[in-house]
């Protein structure tokens, strides 16, 4: 009788470390899950803060909402113009290519069969054209591809060709030096990589894969500049 006894009040012990254990168990779970949660500290810049503004047009109808206004080259380096008429585009006529920051006057968009020759937009059954002067020569019309149509369906790639603000205000943020040497298309020490993207053009290679901590090198429309950059500022520029 009395090993029995001692058996029941050894598993009556075991019993309540096990519920003790379990309950403390709780209680530090419970604890853990009422501590706050660190929330990772993410650095934004005054460059990303920017909203840049986007009209995703659908039809010619959108797209000729421009006309009359003042748009400026995003995508600089990408894009040639060609001398036009009213109602065609003369893709034998010498070319001019469009650079960074660049206004544009929008004067309509029009549809015309793409040239055989290779270009950065898809042919499509018709490419949309859009026609515009430049404030350095109003009287001379040109034209360049913004988009197409193929089986009724028409692509615009007019937000990624153009700020619809002027960047000047855009990034106003920006140091007076800094626009300087876009307007210049030039890029000098201390500039970042959108900065030096826009002076110099999209078209690019780059020797590493960290956005701000690598070596560019522009192709700058054929006179090719090379730019070190060190936490997105640039620290060498060498003209090739």
């Amino acid at each position: 009788m009395e090993g029995t006894k001692k058996w029941v009040m050894l598993g009556t012990l075991v019993m309540v470390v096990a519920v003790s254990a379990r309950v403390g168990w709780i209680y530090h779970e419970r604890r853990e899950a009422e501590k706050p949660v660190e929330t990772p500290v993410v650095h934004v810049t005054d460059d990303q803060m920017v909203w840049l503004k986007k009209k995703h047009q659908t039809s010619l109808k959108d797209a000729r909402e421009l006309n009359g206004q003042t748009v400026w080259i995003s995508a600089g380096g990408q894009m040639t113009a060609y001398p036009s008429t009213p109602t065609h585009v003369d893709y034998a006529g010498k070319g001019a290519l469009l650079l960074g920051a660049e206004p544009l006057h929008v004067v309509n968009m029009i549809e015309q069969v793409a040239p055989k020759e290779g270009d950065r937009i898809p042919k499509g059954d018709h490419q949309v054209v859009m026609l515009f002067t430049r404030p350095t020569d109003t009287k001379q019309l040109l034209g360049v591809p913004v988009g197409y149509v193929e089986e009724g369906i028409y692509k615009f790639y007019l937000d990624e060709i153009f700020f619809y603000d002027d960047p000047h205000t855009l990034y106003k943020h920006w140091p007076k030096e800094v626009w300087a040497a876009v307007d210049q298309h030039k890029v000098i020490k201390g500039m970042n990589e959108l900065q030096s993207q826009i002076a110099l053009g999209q078209v690019s290679k780059s020797a590493g894969t960290t956005y701000g901590n690598r070596t560019v090198k522009y192709y700058n429309d054929g006179h090719p500049v090379n730019v070190t950059y060190v936490h997105d500022a640039a620290t060498e520029v060498v003209a090739k």
